[in-house]
C-alpha cells in the first residue's frame, strides 16, 4: 500500500486530487502526529560534548519532526504549509563573527540559553550566538547525538557551550536549566525562547491532549523560561529575550487550532513582558519565521510552495538566526523591544 504521505504529495502536484480525498481537506487525511521530543522527563542532565536534541523549529516555526504528511496536504490549505528543502534554490549564506557586540559590562562573554537548540532553527541560532562571541546553554529534551553535534560545532569553531538537557513546559526542569547556566557561567544574559512541538489535526477532531501538549511547551514553556530570565535580567539591569513565534500566530493555519494559538500567546506575552522590565534595560521582542527551508520536507513541489511567497524563495535557518543574533547581542537593537519581526519573505504582509 502506497504510504500517505506519498498520496498526499501526489495530491499537491495534481490538478484534481483522488477522489476518495477529494471532499475532505488533505490534512485531515493525514494520521495524528508522533510524540514530539520535548515532552516526556523531567530529568535534568548537564553535559559539555554530548546531550542534546531539543525540539527545534523550523518551517512556520513549527518543528522539524512535525510531520511530512501534514506538511504535504497544508500546501492546498490556506496561505499555509510545511517548508522545502531546495538547496539550489536557496541564496548562499555566511555567518559573521561579531564578538565586540556580545560583550558584558565587565567585558566578559555574553551568556545565551537557546531552548530546543538541537536542530533546525535553535541549532542556527546556538550556532549564530556562539560565533557572535557567546557562551551558548543548547537546550534539549531528547536524542542526545544531535546536541553532540552542536556542542562539537561550536566548540571547534572557537566557542564555548554547555548542553542542558529537560523539558521546557515543566517549572522543575527550567529551575534546573537555569541553575546549570548560573553553576557554568554566573550569569544569563541572552534567552531565546525557541522550543515547541505540533499536534495537528482539524479542530473537530482534536483532542483535549493535543491542544494541551502543544500549549504547555510553545506557550506555557517560554512563560516559565521568561520568568526564570527575568528574576536575573531585572536584579542585573540588563538582558534580551527573544521568543520565537510563527506566522501561523498571526494569519492562521489550517489544522492547527492549536499551535496558532500558541504562538499568538507568544506574541501577546511578548508584549505584556517588555512593558514590565523595560525600565530595567531588559528589552523582550519576539522573531515569526515563514516558510523555511528543511530536508524533511525535499521533495515537494518547489514552484507552487514559491508563487505562495512574494519573494519568491524559501527561508534559511540561518537568517532566522541572523535576525535573532541582532536582537539578542547587537547594540543598535537596544533601542527596540515589545516587537514581532517577521522573517517570512512577505506572506504575512499586512497582518
Amino acid at each position: 500500500m502506497q504510504p500517505r504521505f506519498a498520496v498526499l504529495a501526489a495530491m499537491v502536484r495534481s490538478a484534481a486530487p483522488p477522489a476518495a480525498l477529494a471532499t475532505t481537506p488533505a490534512f485531515a487525511a493525514a494520521p495524528a502526529l508522533a510524540a514530539a521530543s520535548a515532552v516526556g522527563t523531567s530529568a535534568v542532565a548537564v553535559c559539555g560534548r554530548s546531550a542534546c536534541t531539543a525540539v527545534a523549529t523550523s518551517l512556520f516555526g513549527t518543528p522539524l519532526g512535525g510531520g511530512r504528511r501534514l506538511a504535504a496536504a497544508r500546501l492546498r490549505g490556506a496561505a499555509g504549509g510545511r517548508a522545502f528543502s531546495s538547496p539550489s534554490a536557496s541564496p548562499p549564506t555566511t555567518t559573521t563573527s561579531r564578538s565586540t557586540t556580545t560583550m558584558a559590562a565587565d567585558g566578559s562573554a555574553k551568556v545565551a540559553i537557546v531552548t530546543g537548540a538541537s536542530r533546525g532553527i535553535g541549532r542556527a541560532i546556538a550556532v549564530e550566538l556562539a560565533a557572535s562571541g557567546c557562551k551558548v546553554v543548547v537546550n534539549y529534551a531528547r536524542s542526545p547525538d544531535a546536541a553532540t553535534a552542536v556542542v562539537s560545532e561550536i566548540e571547534a569553531a572557537g566557542g564555548e557551550a554547555l548542553a542542558v538537557r529537560g523539558d521546557v513546559s515543566q517549572a522543575d526542569d527550567v529551575g534546573a536549566l537555569f541553575a546549570a547556566a548560573i553553576d557554568a557561567y554566573g550569569r544569563v544574559d541572552v534567552l531565546v525562547n525557541n522550543a515547541g512541538i505540533t499536534r495537528d489535526t482539524l479542530l473537530m477532531r482534536m483532542k483535549q491532549t493535543q491542544w494541551q501538549e502543544v500549549i504547555d511547551l510553545n506557550l506555557t514553556g517560554v512563560f516559565l523560561c521568561t520568568q526564570a530570565a527575568a528574576k536575573l535580567m531585572i536584579k542585573a539591569r540588563s538582558g534580551r529575550i527573544v521568543n520565537i513565534s510563527s506566522v501561523v500566530g498571526q494569519i492562521g493555519n489550517p489544522g492547527q487550532v492549536n499551535y496558532a494559538a500558541a504562538k499568538g500567546g507568544v506574541i501577546g506575552l511578548t508584549m505584556a513582558t517588555a512593558k514590565e522590565v523595560a525600565s530595567r534595560g531588559v528589552t523582550v521582542n519576539a522573531v515569526a519565521p515563514g516558510f523555511i527551508a528543511s530536508d524533511m520536507t525535499a521533495d515537494l513541489p518547489a514552484d507552487k510552495i514559491k508563487a505562495m511567497i512574494p519573494l519568491g524563495r524559501l527561508g534559511e535557518a540561518s537568517e532566522v538566526a541572523g535576525l535573532v543574533r541582532f536582537l539578542a547581542t547587537d547594540p543598535a537593537a537596544a533601542y527596540m523591544t515589545g516587537h514581532t519581526f517577521n522573517v517570512d519573505g512577505g506572506i504575512a504582509i499586512g497582518a
